[in-house]
């Protein structure tokens, strides 16, 4: 499978750890405005695998164009031998444009930051957000989602030696790291513990941001977390996980035909018991580090 890469812009560029610019941060307390009620377990439509306009405007341009973020080890990185995009998401994503392209399908990857995920599906420049993107109420007043292929939730990320212990009073007026444009801000923004929200471009950015002293701690998914962890084992993650946040594969609101397809594709991806494509990816890339997954993919519910 040919692999096309795009470079993010330069203001949302994020390098490693080591000798990485320092990012810009904006201190927020703003807590977005919530939307109506909803259920983002049963946030997409049933399957089918009906072409569309949006499966043929795929198979015309000749490839697929995929947003991830080639940042989160573990999910979605370049191997530094190869110079391939790797990870849990990324295999998804190659399972998305084989099914639709055939075996030699070639896949373009966008990475970017959490605040372009919406903006480039509304665009149209990308097909598919497979960047651990949580199904909310909100996001689906503005873009379409998948059935869920991964389920986790917000933890805290501590150097070690930190007193924070978890989500709670010890928190005031500490200075939390989380992604610009990530649910982590409205989780902090009403969790009433008086931290202090320090955005930035990127979770990896957060990183950096730690490891320099500039902020106390970080607040992202615990699968997120635990890739940054395994980076730098002077990290440790505290306190249980904070709620459920659902993945899902982001696209156009319109472009319901791709979203029916996709949920066909997820449902022979997440068939096979042990030797699913599902399991199989979730053995290579995150059992290590997040350990075995006994109960399997998530169920699919669709709104249909």
């Amino acid at each position: 499978m040919a692999t096309l890469l795009t470079a993010v812009p330069a203001a949302a560029v994020t390098a490693g750890p080591s000798g990485a610019p320092r990012p810009a941060t904006v201190r927020t307390a703003a807590v977005p405005a919530r939307a109506p009620s909803c259920d983002p377990r049963r946030a997409g439509p049933s399957p089918s695998r009906v072409d569309g306009e949006a499966v043929r405007r795929i198979r015309e341009r000749g490839h697929l164009i995929a947003g991830v973020d080639l940042n989160s080890y573990l999910w979605a990185s370049l191997d530094q031998d190869a110079q391939e995009p790797v990870g849990f998401d990324v295999d998804l994503v190659r399972a998305i444009a084989r099914d639709i392209l055939g075996p030699k399908a070639t896949v373009r990857f966008v990475s970017m930051p959490p605040s372009q995920r919406i903006p480039r599906l509304q665009a149209r420049q990308v097909d598919v957000i497979v960047r651990t993107m949580s199904i909310t109420c909100e996001r689906l007043a503005e873009v379409a989602f998948s059935s869920v292929y991964f389920e986790t939730g917000h933890r805290l990320l501590v150097p070690e030696g930190s007193r924070i212990t978890g989500f709670d009073a010890k928190l005031r007026g500490k200075r939390v790291c989380l992604s610009k444009g990530s649910s982590a801000v409205a989780l902090l923004g009403s969790s009433g513990t008086g931290a202090v929200a320090v955005e930035t471009s990127s979770h990896l950015d957060c990183l950096v941001e730690l490891q320099q002293g500039s902020v106390d701690a970080i607040l992202t998914h615990a699968t997120l977390a635990a890739g940054l962890a395994a980076q730098d084992p002077t990290l440790r993650l505290v306190g249980p996980r904070l709620d459920t946040s659902l993945y899902g594969v982001a696209m156009n609101k319109d472009d319901t035909d791709l979203v029916r397809r996709v949920n066909a594709i997820l449902e022979d991806y997440r068939a096979g018991g042990a030797g699913s494509p599902w399991m199989v990816s979730y053995n290579r890339w995150l059992a290590p580090t997040l350990g075995a997954h006994p109960g399997g993919p998530p169920k699919a519910e669709y709104a249909d």
